[in-house]
């Protein structure tokens, strides 16, 4: 009874070990977009930017020709959206590209499954997040990132083409993100579609 008793106060104690580092992160973050910070701290944030794109470009220099799917982390493999992701993810896989993700569950989940359906490669892009966000098991290689921003250059830096599955905020941002490039002529003209009724209506 001591023992286990020992054990859960251990497993506890780590846990808010965890949750105090995750709110320090996070509060960091929080401080750093108040307004201006100490010189040295702004140099901090500059190096850790830094590390975050070449971490990036190390992992994802070989993967290939991509097709990157945006998408929902909250749809199970029940939901029709994960079956049609999935299924759309294998038919591109089966041209020869690789099927990049946000590296997540959901939607992004589904993608990178349907790439390994048919033996295709299946790379994503995590983000570093508290609780929610955890790599999917379908993956060949991933790069897991802090900032959101980096995270979305490198998406849009190896893809040939974006596929926009229903999701929310995070989804919304990475399309017009990639719209907002191709508009302003940042980024080649290439194939940008949306799976999402009620997005393609406003843009009729």
């Amino acid at each position: 009874m001591n023992l286990l008793k020992i054990e859960i106060k251990s497993l506890f104690s780590k846990k808010l070990k965890i949750l105090r580092y995750d709110m320090q992160q996070n509060n960091n973050e929080i401080k750093f977009l108040e307004g201006p910070q100490s010189r040295i701290e702004d140099f901090k944030v500059t190096i850790r930017t830094v590390w975050d794109f070449v971490k990036g470009f190390r992992t994802l220099h070989f993967v290939g020709p991509c097709v990157t799917i945006f998408g929902s982390a909250r749809f199970d493999e029940t939901h029709p959206y994960y079956i049609k992701t999935r299924e759309l993810a294998a038919e591109i896989a089966k041209l020869g590209f690789t099927i990049m993700t946000g590296g997540g569950p959901g939607i992004m989940e589904a993608a990178n499954r349907g790439a390994k359906d048919v033996n295709g490669r299946s790379v994503g892009c995590n983000i570093e997040l508290p609780h929610e966000q955890f790599e999917n098991p379908y993956l060949d290689k991933s790069v897991t990132i802090k900032y959101f921003f980096v995270r979305k250059t490198l998406l849009i830096k190896y893809s040939y083409a974006f596929i926009a599955m229903p999701g929310g905020f995070g989804t919304l941002d990475e399309l017009f993100e990639s719209l907002t490039l191709i508009q302003t002529k940042k980024n080649s003209r290439f194939p940008c579609d949306y799976f999402w009724k009620r997005i393609s209506q406003r843009f009729d």
